[in-house]
């Protein structure tokens, strides 16, 4: 491994599942914070705005700067923004209050995050038409699955792959596994992607998709993980902890 000079820290599954922080994580992420290194937050969590992501955190006992948090439906709404693009937005209701100044009639593009109950027939049918007329797809991240209190749930990958076969398009992810999502949460800090070590509980989009942006990761068998996730790694370029608690143990000994 090479020297880590920042962290960059998953949300769900490494500091909390649910609405309850995991064993030793507040310690975990306090020693971490007292010890110099700079943490940014990054989350592909897509069912609340970051204001309210910021606010459960605090309520769990964590201290985090809320500007500090990158989220996968900020990089979206810049895109959009960017773009001048009105959106059909397939998104879960607690994240409407986002996207609520932008132009949605009449809209040319399609945007997927974790719209949980609205994945309904007739939503997926309205964008599926749109993509078939030639509006781009943005998806808020490609991941399989995340947990819950009571258990794994799909996420937004699979119907991001279905929207895909069905019209024959290729999405944009503007959050994990995207490069530019990981560099912008580096650049923020001031460094280097090779001076950065990512920490994630998702083999594929936080740990190999940190790898492949060039930074250092670390898959923690927290949250999501499940037996075997090594195996879908670069395990030759990534660690592997127990928690966060461990890791952190490790860094700052």
């Amino acid at each position: 491994m090479r020297d880590i000079r920042g962290v960059l820290l998953d949300l769900s599954g490494v500091l909390y599942v649910g609405d309850a922080p995991l064993p030793g994580a507040l310690e975990a992420l306090a020693r971490l914070q007292a010890s110099g290194l700079p943490v940014r937050y990054i989350t592909n969590t897509t069912r609340t705005p970051r204001r309210e992501i910021h606010r459960l955190l605090t309520a769990m006992g964590f201290a985090i700067p809320e500007q500090e948090i990158f989220t996968a439906p900020g990089a979206v709404r810049a895109a959009l923004e960017r773009d001048g693009l009105r959106p059909l937005l397939l998104i879960h209701p607690g994240l409407a209050p986002e996207f609520q100044d932008l132009v949605t009639d009449t809209p040319d593009a399609v945007v997927l995050g974790d719209a949980g109950e609205a994945f309904s027939y007739d939503n997926l049918n309205r964008a599926f038409r749109l993509l078939m007329d030639g509006a781009p797809l943005l998806a808020m991240g490609s991941n399989r699955y995340f947990r819950e209190q009571d258990g794994l749930s799909l996420d937004i990958g699979p119907f991001l792959r279905a929207l895909e076969y069905a019209a024959c398009v290729q999405g944009t992810v503007l959050g994990k596994p995207s490069a530019e999502f990981f560099h912008a949460a580096v650049a923020d800090m001031g460094l280097e992607t090779g001076e950065v070590l990512m920490v994630g509980d998702d083999a594929e989009a936080d740990v190999q998709g940190a790898l492949d942006a060039d930074l250092q990761a670390c898959l923690v068998r927290t949250g999501k993980y499940r037996p075997g996730d090594e195996d879908r790694i670069d395990t030759h370029r990534a660690r592997i902890a127990d928690d966060l608690a461990a890791l952190v143990a490790d860094l700052v000994a």
